[in-house]
């Protein structure tokens, strides 16, 4: 089997909010057999304005498929990865331009060998670890809630009647500049809601501090300071996540998880987190890390620091389908951020399925998913 030809497409997201962005970037890889592989450049938040924005993306998966993809058998995914992320000398750097792009490639080629197969792709990776996967939600009105604490306990009780076990909130806001200091009344502030959450629901809501690494280091250990009595889930990217000895700092001075990864890509930068023992909960975005081959190496990675993996997931349909396979072949996934839009609950002739807290593994092969065509083409930009 070979690789002969290749399609991206973009669309229109639906929303607001447009979960994964305003604009998705899909990939399609076609083999001689007929068999097509199905992936996704995660846009986010950095493409959300101009349509042309996308361009530089769409040639790049053009540039890389062409050169690397072309002729070669989908089963040789680690020789094309490699080549891809080695082979010019300004991409062996990782980085969130050239890395998302690779990811999408490759999503693609383990979805073809899955098909080819007839399997699921957590079957060609070790199996079906877990049943169900656990997931977890937002906290609903944040705005609202910072202004007026009290309402937390509200938010948290219509969460676990939906059937949620654990949510993410972020306290601070606004989110630049990056890093700042964080005020002793705004501390005081995301006390009181954590404060109003333990009141309603008491210990049955585990919740997560986001901060998307608003802080200053000397921030982040006052606020951890400040918030350990609540013991929330973990504390997320509490600096910016290029200066992993900070972070490690603050790892060293607080009893709550250090959670980050979202932003970083390949087994590389992965290994120094753990290392420094910057980290024990590990937010990979298969999407961005380099794909599903990357993915399986940073969770086993992770493994061997006894650390988890709560794998990111603010993207489309493709790549969520992509972290879930992940998820349900790694011993020591921890959690899945559950973040849907309504394209997400349409686009595929069988949606993921995301019920009580948990979300079901497809049992379809490759990624599990198949589009429905009607409403790809209703979404479609020429």
């Amino acid at each position: 089997m070979k690789i002969v030809d290749h399609r991206t497409m973009v669309l229109n997201n639906e929303g607001p909010p447009y979960v994964g962005g305003k604009w998705l970037l899909f990939l399609e890889l076609i083999t001689d057999e007929g068999i097509i592989g199905l992936g996704e450049r995660i846009t986010g938040g950095a493409y959300s304005g101009k349509l042309s924005d996308l361009q530089t993306q769409v040639h790049l998966i053009k540039e890389l498929v062409e050169q690397y993809v072309i002729g070669e058998d989908p089963f040789n995914n680690e020789r094309i990865w490699d080549r891809m992320y080695a082979s010019r000398h300004d991409f062996r750097h990782p980085s969130l331009y050239a890395t998302p792009v690779i990811s999408a490639i490759d999503m693609a080629l383990w979805d073809i060998k899955g098909k080819a197969t007839n399997q699921p792709i957590y079957n060609l990776l070790g199996g079906k670890y877990h049943e169900k996967l656990r997931a977890y939600a937002y906290m609903p009105g944040m705005h609202e809630i910072q202004a007026n604490p009290e309402l937390a306990g509200e938010g948290a009780i219509k969460l676990l009647e939906e059937g949620n076990s654990a949510c993410k909130l972020d306290p601070f806001m606004p989110m630049y500049p990056i890093p700042r200091d964080i005020t002793l009344p705004e501390i005081e502030n995301a006390a009181k809601i954590f404060e109003n959450i333990r009141k309603a629901v008491g210990n049955q809501l585990e919740v997560g501090i986001g901060t998307h690494g608003q802080l200053s280091t000397f921030s982040a250990i006052r606020v951890a300071d400040f918030l350990e009595p609540y013991h929330p889930y973990w504390f997320e990217e509490p600096v910016p996540p290029e200066n992993i000895d900070e972070m490690a700092r603050v790892a060293a001075h607080t009893s709550i998880p250090i959670a980050t990864g979202e932003r970083l890509v390949t087994k590389y930068e992965f290994q120094q987190v753990l290392e420094k023992q910057a980290a024990q909960i590990i937010q990979l975005d298969v999407g961005q890390c380099g794909g599903i081959t990357e993915a399986k190496k940073i969770a086993a990675i992770a493994e061997s620091h006894y650390a988890m993996i709560a794998p990111h997931m603010y993207c489309g349909p493709i790549a969520s389908s992509a972290a879930i396979q992940i998820d349900t072949c790694s011993p020591n996934f921890l959690i899945q951020e559950a973040n849907q839009g309504p394209l997400h609950k349409t686009i595929f002739k069988e949606p993921l399925v995301l019920d009580q807290g948990f979300i079901i593994p497809p049992t379809g092969p490759g990624l599990g998913i198949e589009f429905d065509e009607a409403v790809l083409k209703a979404h479609l930009v020429e």
